[in-house]
């Protein structure tokens, strides 16, 4: 005698969890992608204006109490840029250590055929942000040029102008491609969460039918769209920590513009976002269900 085999059912109002979870970490990964690059380009920014400097070339005759009095002139400046500590970031090499690095680094020593160190003590002066502009850096270097001493004063024309367009460009790139992102990744968590709860309905109104209230519905519908939209944070957070730990790894420059405690804010952000755009989507869709008539659900 053949034995009828049992038919596995779908509960009522099962829900698809892994499709939800997968959608939300796969768009929170996609903002999270793009808040890195941000983050990154910001600490690229700082890191080049931090890194601002001109090049003070000495006379040859200087003596030894004007270059003490130079550099008095040069702490007292309000364009040179401070530390942590608040010291003024200014170094001096002088002309022989000059010419002993540059044979450290070519293996040729230039007095062999010249017969003299050719190379000046120079003070090099890191600029303060404030004064980056390119008229401003004219104006530095003409009150360099004016101080008692200077045989002449360095640095890369434009740089800074060009700098500052380049980065207010890629600023506003990114900020657009930012907003659309986002924008576009709302609209993806809200329509997968919709049809998630599309699956629900039947289960929403057995719920209205014996009599539960629409407040005592709606909240386990908004615990579970919260615990999923944190845990699909969490998936995002930790497989962008892993991807972004990879090209730090592989590429050595790119620890520079690691910065942990920027990385957590970010992860902690995703999270956050996950969790509220599960809570406000699936609001939005079981309210949407609880109007609708028993017609209107088929």
């Amino acid at each position: 005698m053949k034995t009828a085999t049992p038919v596995k059912k779908r509960k009522l109002g099962s829900y698809p969890f892994l499709s939800v979870v997968f959608s939300i970490s796969l768009a929170l990964f996609v903002i999270g992608l793009l808040g890195l690059l941000v983050l990154h380009s910001q600490k690229l920014k700082r890191l080049i204006k931090e890194n601002v400097e001109m090049q003070v070339y000495l006379n040859k005759d200087v003596s030894n109490s004007q270059k003490t009095q130079l550099r008095h002139s040069l702490q007292q400046s309000e364009f040179v840029s401070k530390d942590l500590n608040g010291v003024p970031q200014i170094s001096f090499v002088s002309k022989h250590q000059a010419a002993e690095n540059f044979i450290a680094e070519t293996g040729e020593n230039f007095a062999d055929f010249l017969g003299e160190n050719p190379l000046r003590d120079v003070f090099t002066i890191k600029i303060d942000e404030a004064f980056q502009t390119e008229s401003q850096m004219k104006s530095i270097e003409k009150k360099l040029q004016a101080l008692p001493g200077v045989f002449e004063v360095e640095y890369v024309a434009n740089l800074v102008e060009s700098i500052n367009k380049n980065i207010a460009n890629i600023s506003m790139v990114l900020a657009s491609f930012a907003g659309l992102l986002v924008f576009v990744v709302i609209i993806l968590i809200n329509n997968t969460i919709k049809l998630a709860l599309f699956t629900q309905r039947f289960l929403i109104r057995s719920m209205q039918l014996v009599g539960a209230t629409n407040g005592f519905i709606r909240w386990p519908f908004l615990i579970r769209s919260i615990g999923h939209g944190i845990f699909s944070g969490l998936i995002a957070s930790v497989a962008l920590y892993g991807i972004s730990e990879y090209g730090y790894r592989r590429i050595e420059d790119l620890v520079l513009l690691k910065d942990v405690n920027q990385l957590y804010l970010l992860f902690g952000l995703l999270l956050f976002l996950g969790g509220f755009l599960g809570f406000f989507s699936t609001l939005r869709s079981v309210n949407k269900y609880l109007k609708l008539s028993l017609d209107e659900l088929y």
